[in-house]
């Protein structure tokens, strides 16, 4: 599945978060490592050389979550951007998180 040419929906919450198997075939749709914690959320960490371009990587996945209605928590330090997806209407993952992941992955 190409989750690049798919568009976020928004979630209001009153759905199920994907569990197991579910989790495993989306995750796999994805081109790098991401972790899974807890069953609830995907986590990737990335490098960059300083800060100045942590932040630059910072401010394109701020373009991609505005675009997708779908916003990542991010932590910054210095030159390591640690991304943590999870849809929290729903307190667990969705295919929304796989989508923004997949995009995320696409401006490195």
């Amino acid at each position: 599945m190409d989750l690049i040419k798919k568009k976020c929906v928004p979630c209001e919450g009153g759905v199920q978060p994907m569990r197991g198997d579910e989790i495993k075939i989306y995750i796999s749709y994805l081109k790098s490592e991401w972790q899974v914690q807890e069953g609830k959320k995907i986590t990737k960490q990335f490098m960059f050389k300083d800060f100045k371009e942590s932040i630059r990587f910072v401010n394109n996945i701020a373009e991609i979550a505005e675009s997708e209605g779908h916003h990542p928590d991010i932590k910054v330090s210095y030159n390591i951007v640690k991304i943590c997806l999870w849809t929290h209407a729903i307190g667990g993952l969705s295919v929304n998180d796989f989508i923004v992941a997949r995009k995320i992955e696409e401006i490195l």
